[in-house]
């Protein structure tokens, strides 16, 4: 998914997701994978997120949020820890999280 510009809610934060999946549990993790996406599309102040993973397991998502708050919140949702712990024990090699505060966006 590509966003669009989000110009219009400066500032904003981006979390800033990469790993490297295993080769375990293809379909669980598309399963997850799909039910974390339709989850955080109603999540209070969530803007939008980008994603890209190469052929060899690396990859990296950025999603958009209206306020640390509103992140914290997603953070904190049970199914969505559910969802982390699961990631941890069968999906992910490694994995970091970065937030960060953009204030400039040029449109293209």
């Amino acid at each position: 998914m590509t966003t669009k510009p989000l110009t219009d809610k400066i500032p904003y934060y981006a979390v800033i997701f990469t790993s490297t999946r295993n080769d375990k549990d293809e379909k669980g993790y598309q399963q997850m994978a799909g039910m974390m996406e339709n989850l955080v599309r109603g999540q209070p102040g969530f803007l939008g997120f980008d994603s890209a993973r190469d052929t060899f397991g690396t990859g990296i998502t950025v999603s958009y949020w209206e306020s640390l708050e509103s992140i914290n919140s997603w953070k904190e949702n049970t199914r969505h820890r559910e969802a982390q712990k699961l990631g941890k024990q069968k999906w992910y090699e490694q994995y970091s999280i970065k937030i960060c505060k953009v204030e400039k966006e040029y449109p293209i």
